[in-house]
């Protein structure tokens, strides 16, 4: 695997590629990889004949209070991860390379409306950072496909209506979530756990089950099922921010008709934030 930090050698090696025929598969990253990142790569070999792999820490979708300077930074030991999944370029670039002018000069992209709730009612700015990059480093590397994980839920859909309305020629695929054998998502930020609070982290996803069942359920769940699932993530030691059953398509209020659905939850423990979600099809499967 070959590691770039310039654009021009970028363009130069995917422009080889490119010229052979060959279908370019996209994987960004913030680094401090796990096996969730590493299924990403798997996924975008199988639908791809080269897969560039970007690992930049964005300042731009980290609040003025986030944890930007604490950000795990792992290079050397995510290179060797990457090569070993099988990843044949990683972009490595420095602040200067993506943003020149630097972040705050920054020409940004925002989608409206899906980028305001859920994650984003408590991180303001946080998506415009993310389609900001994204958008970018898509304009840098022009794949054929982009993957990205359905743990960041709301990101994926952020995206995908980024590209959308854009017209950008790419495929934004999503992979589902790869778990710890307890349930608890990979997250590079669950490093930030210490080891009670790591026993007790599974509990978010149990509880996001528990509404999924209430879901399923001939009455479906409702808002004190809702209530009374934060109220035991409260007695577990989380702060919840947010636990809501929306509509898979645009994170809408889920509406009595609707079929194709989604649990989504967001909640601290200690100093670190968990966020996880959970498809529901009421059409028989999910």
């Amino acid at each position: 695997m070959e590691t770039l930090t310039s654009i021009a050698d970028l363009h130069d090696r995917v422009a080889r590629r490119r010229d052979r025929g060959q279908r370019i598969g996209f994987v960004p990253t913030m680094g401090n990889l796990h096996a969730g990142h590493l299924r990403l790569i798997e996924h975008a070999r199988a639908a791809a004949d080269v897969v560039v792999a970007s690992i930049y820490v964005n300042p731009l979708q980290f609040g003025p209070s986030e944890d930007f300077s604490a950000y795990p930074r792992t290079l050397e030991a995510d290179r060797e991860r990457l090569a070993g999944a099988g990843a044949q370029l990683l972009f490595a670039p420095g602040d200067v390379e993506i943003y020149p002018r630097g972040p705050q000069a920054q020409t940004t992209v925002e989608v409206p409306g899906v980028s305001d709730i859920l994650c984003g009612r408590f991180r303001p700015g946080h998506f415009r950072g993310v389609t900001t990059v994204v958008n970018r480093l898509l304009n840098l590397v022009q794949p054929h496909v982009a993957v990205f994980g359905k743990k960041d839920y709301q990101q994926l859909l952020v995206i995908r209506l980024m590209v959308e309305d854009l017209g950008m020629p790419v495929a934004v695929e999503g992979v589902e979530t790869v778990r710890e054998p307890d349930g608890l998502a990979c997250s590079s930020r669950n490093a930030y756990l210490d080891a009670a609070q790591r026993r007790v982290a599974p509990r978010l996803y149990a509880t996001l089950q528990d509404v999924a069942t209430a879901v399923r359920s001939a009455r479906g769940a409702g808002r004190e099922d809702l209530e009374r699932a934060r109220e035991r993530l409260s007695a577990a030691g989380f702060r919840p921010e947010y636990l809501e059953v929306r509509r898979r398509s645009d994170l809408a209020p889920a509406g009595s008709g609707d079929r194709e659905l989604v649990v989504l939850g967001a909640a601290w423990l200690g100093r670190t934030r968990l966020i996880d979600n959970l498809e529901v099809s009421l059409n028989g499967k999910g």
